[in-house]
């Protein structure tokens, strides 16, 4: 076996280890009413507001708490940042948000860490591409309007998540740091969930 299909392999089962210890953490989020009523038929302007006022608060820690840590790590960076879309479409929708909540605060996060807290926010742009099929049903959010955090990276979603992937694997091969990036991946998923009220 090359060490090119070798270095393959190792990187494969790493994200696969990383998707199988995050799956029942990821499940038990989007088993929330929060994060179901943006996926339901009913959908209103309300829930919507409330779900990505929510949102906002995750993309503002990240951006304060997270991201000074990766700078140097992860090269397109500054393209990830989605907190001001939110605003924009929360400024669109006369949706006032008064009040932010930290959302990561772990104390004396590494890196490898704050990776996996990276990987389920830009895990999320994913499903952002598919909620975004539901709430453009509504009439108020049907046009380009609204809607900027859920379009994300648009048709590119694909290309950032494969490219984000690439960087997480080349740096755990490197630092042998799976387990921190796990650990900081179901911490993530953990923050949120309680963010978004589970209990």
């Amino acid at each position: 076996m090359s060490s090119n299909t070798s270095s393959s392999l190792i990187s494969s089962n790493f994200l696969n280890d990383l998707k199988t210890h995050t799956a029942e953490s990821h499940k038990k989020l989007e088993g929330l009413p929060v994060s179901a009523s943006i996926l339901s038929p009913d959908m209103n302007i309300e829930n919507y507001c409330n779900y990505i006022s929510l949102m906002h608060d995750v993309h503002n820690s990240a951006e304060e708490v997270v991201f000074p840590l990766l700078s140097n790590i992860v090269d397109d960076l500054k393209d990830r940042k989605k907190k001001h879309l939110i605003e924009e479409d929360l400024l669109f929708l006369d949706c006032n948000k008064t009040v932010s909540t930290s959302v990561f605060n772990a104390p004396e996060m590494s890196v490898p860490f704050a990776l996996g807290i990276l990987y389920v926010i830009e895990g999320s742009s994913l499903g952002g591409r598919f909620i975004l099929k539901n709430v453009a049903l509504n009439p108020k959010l049907s046009g380009n309007q609204g809607v900027s955090y859920f379009s994300g990276y648009g048709d590119r979603t694909g290309s950032y998540w494969k490219s984000f992937l690439n960087t997480l694997s080349e740096y755990e091969q490197t630092n042998n740091c799976g387990d921190a990036i796990i650990e900081g991946a179901v911490y993530a998923f953990n923050r949120i969930y309680y963010h978004f009220g589970g209990r």
